[in-house]
C-alpha cells in the first residue's frame, strides 16, 4: 500500500468515527443527580429501597419503553400507604407480595437518603445511588436515546 492510500484510509476511518460519534444514538436510562448525569445501558433495572413508614424493603422493576419507563412489577411485604390497589396478577413470592403493574411513566423523581438506602440493581451489580449525593437529594430518572458524544459529559453507572 502506497503512502496516498494510507492517508486516504486514515481520513476515511477518521470520518467514519466522527460520523458515528455525532449521529449514532443509543438507548439509556439517565440518572440526573445534583449537577451530574449518569447513564445505564441495560434494558431493565430494579429500584430497591426501605419504605419510610413501614420500614420494609420495596422493589420495583422498570423496563425501557421507547422514551418512557415501564414499571412492570412491584414487590413489597406489607400493605400500607402508596401500595397499588389492583393488579392483573398478584401472588406471594419468597415472602413478598408481587404485583404486575405495567404502567408507563415519562420520568421518575425520587429523593434518596441513607435511611431508605435507594439502590439500583442490574444483572451485573448493585449501585447504591444514595451514596452519590447528600441525604434527600432529588434523582431524576428517564429513558432516552443519546448521541455517543453525550457520554463524554456524563458518567456510566
Amino acid at each position: 500500500m502506497n503512502k496516498n492510500n494510507k492517508i486516504r484510509w486514515f481520513w476515511s476511518i477518521s470520518a467514519l468515527l466522527l460520523l458515528t460519534i455525532f449521529f449514532i444514538k443509543i438507548p439509556v436510562f439517565s440518572f440526573e443527580i445534583e449537577d451530574r448525569t449518569y447513564y445505564l445501558f441495560d434494558d431493565q433495572f430494579q429500584l430497591r429501597w426501605i419504605h419510610s413508614v413501614e420500614k420494609e424493603e420495596w422493589i420495583e422493576i422498570y423496563d425501557n419503553s421507547g422514551d418512557e419507563l415501564l414499571l412492570t412489577e412491584t414487590y413489597f411485604k406489607t400493605f400500607g400507604a402508596g401500595v397499588p390497589s389492583s393488579s392483573e396478577n398478584t401472588e406471594l413470592v419468597d415472602g413478598y407480595v408481587k404485583m404486575d403493574i405495567n404502567l408507563k411513566y415519562p420520568e421518575l423523581n425520587l429523593a434518596v437518603s441513607e435511611n431508605v438506602k435507594t439502590t439500583i440493581i442490574t444483572k451485573q451489580r448493585e449501585i447504591p445511588i444514595y451514596t452519590f449525593a447528600s441525604d434527600y437529594t432529588n434523582v431524576h430518572i428517564t429513558h432516552k436515546s443519546i448521541y455517543l458524544w453525550q457520554l463524554i459529559s456524563g458518567g456510566k453507572l
